[in-house]
């Protein structure tokens, strides 16, 4: 069972892409708990960020609930045909060594549609033990939206969708939370390369 989306949610409307999610869920043996919020502007934060796979599960989640999001991703991933594809899903390329003006892009993002829901890893690589980066924070508060928590949990083999957050002025604060929330979270130790 997939949780139902409301009237405000972007949609992709693909009978097709919401089959192959399905499918892909159920050879995975991955379940989807939770809800997404009836809202048509919100960050979902991923984590954590520990394998090639989480993008395998979270593209497949994405394509069962027929969710139409943007996604940040590293520039390098948008080489030959992966570059199309990547961004037919959504995804928009980041260097990482030189990310200046990607939170005031993804606020103009927000300001420029009237519906849209962003997508980022927080911990931005997946490196064992990274630090949490607070951009995704930046931006929800920047565009006035909420943040949807999403973790990707291997060892349940669970996509969970909530609690959400509000950002306050207190970054440091609410991303001390973010960490704390995804810290019970086991991630996959696996790599697909």
């Amino acid at each position: 069972m997939l949780p139902a989306l409301g009237a405000s949610i972007p949609r992709r409307g693909s009978p097709l892409l919401r089959s192959l999610g399905r499918f892909v869920l159920r050879l995975m043996r991955f379940r989807v708990e939770g809800d997404v919020p009836d809202l048509p502007k919100f960050v979902i934060a991923v984590g954590p960020h520990t394998s090639n796979w989480d993008f395998v599960v979270g593209a497949a989640a994405m394509f069962a609930l027929d969710l139409r999001l943007a996604f940040i991703a590293k520039h390098t991933l948008f080489r030959g045909p992966f570059d199309r594809m990547l961004r037919a899903m959504g995804g928009i390329p980041v260097d990482r060594a030189s990310p200046h003006g990607v939170v005031a892009a993804s606020i103009e993002g927000f300001t420029r549609e009237g519906r849209r829901i962003l997508a980022i890893a927080p911990q931005g690589t997946r490196r064992h033990g990274a630090r949490y980066k607070a951009g995704f924070l930046h931006i929800a508060r920047g565009a006035n939206v909420p943040v949807l928590l999403a973790s990707l949990d291997f060892g349940e083999r669970c996509v969970r969708l909530g609690p959400m957050l509000f950002p306050g002025a207190d970054v440091e604060d609410d991303l001390r939370r973010v960490e704390d929330f995804f810290s019970h979270v086991r991630g996959c130790k696996q790599r697909l390369v």
